[in-house]
């Protein structure tokens, strides 16, 4: 099957479950800002209280930010990563279900999955149906729907979700704490949806996250587009060989700064067309999406946090992918 059969097929599926594919991004967000010396305690850098639920791969306009409330934080200065460094953990918080009053969680988003107390959202890392299967564990339990922006606390029950009824899967290589997996047949076709738990941890360097992903040593292949291949919708993918220069990146990558979200970091980032998304098809088949940004940065999905890459190591892979 390929990809533009996948996507149709996908499609089918995703209006099959009655996915609301309406997004209310509700974000807040608490920066720490004060000066910390260099024999002081390092202090945790919160952000984040609510996840943020963005369109795409992560390439959302700064417009996600319009619903913040309360004072913007100062943009963080992208100056280059010192190798062996230590940073200041950055803190995403577990994300808020309902209060009694319907505060809290908003529905209103990409697809969620609530299990045991915690929420999943869509990963922006795909996977075929096709090769679903190898990655399908335990079984934890078939999905009920109903959840949306007017759901109080009563709704968010164990595997409450917005996707209709589907059965839900550990999967297997990944921890559970982090991803689990949906599984449908319909029509003998089958249709599989990772879900990421990207609230409640502490990025204190790019391995918190990367790592949770496992791309080192295990890339199989890679492509990458332009941004105006992107925006386009041209799908002008390119080849980007899995040899050292990749690996090499993927270690920088991993030992990146974090940096917090903020509405003006959002604004100077998606203001700009300097972005290149790379493709990684790991060994277990699924795919791995990142965005790099000109100034060094590197996102994956809608987690609210940015990786900063040692300079060198970036410009030298940036300037590898070409025009």
């Amino acid at each position: 099957m390929n990809e533009e059969q996948f996507k149709r097929n996908y499609k089918k599926a995703v209006d099959h479950m009655k996915t609301n594919e309406q997004m209310k991004k509700r974000v807040e967000q608490s920066l720490n800002t004060q000066h910390q010396g260099p024999k002081r305690q390092r202090k945790p850098l919160y952000i984040a209280a609510s996840v943020v639920i963005a369109a795409s791969i992560g390439l959302a306009a700064p417009s996600v930010w319009q619903q913040f409330n309360g004072p913007a934080a100062p943009t963080p200065q992208v100056a280059g990563v010192t190798p062996g460094a230590s940073f200041n953990p950055i803190v995403i918080p577990k994300m808020e279900l309902p209060d009694s009053n319907g505060k809290g969680a908003m529905a209103s988003m990409l697809q969620l999955v609530v299990y045991e107390g915690n929420v999943y959202t869509q990963s922006p890392t795909l996977i075929e149906g096709t090769s679903a299967l190898n990655l399908r564990g335990e079984k934890l339990g078939t999905t009920t729907g109903g959840i949306d922006e007017l759901s109080g606390q009563d709704k968010y029950t164990e595997l409450a979700s917005n996707i209709g009824e589907a059965d839900i899967y550990t999967v297997n290589g990944y921890d559970k704490d982090f991803r689990i997996m949906s599984y449908t047949e319909i029509d003998g076709q089958v249709y599989a949806q990772l879900f990421d738990k990207n609230n409640g941890i502490t990025i204190s360097s790019g391995a918190d996250l990367i790592g949770k992903l496992h791309l080192e040593g295990n890339i199989a292949s890679a492509q990458w587009e332009t941004f105006d291949s992107w925006n386009n919708g041209l799908q002008q993918l390119q080849p980007l060989a899995a040899d050292e220069s990749l690996e090499s990146f993927i270690s920088a990558l991993s030992a990146a700064k974090p940096i917090a979200t903020s509405p003006e970091l959002e604004e100077n980032l998606y203001g700009k067309e300097d972005r290149k998304i790379i493709y990684l098809t790991l060994e277990d088949k699924t795919q791995v999406p990142l965005v790099l940004f000109g100034e060094g940065l590197v996102r994956y999905g809608n987690v609210p946090a940015f990786l900063e890459v040692e300079k060198g190591a970036f410009q030298t892979f940036w300037n590898s992918l070409g025009e």
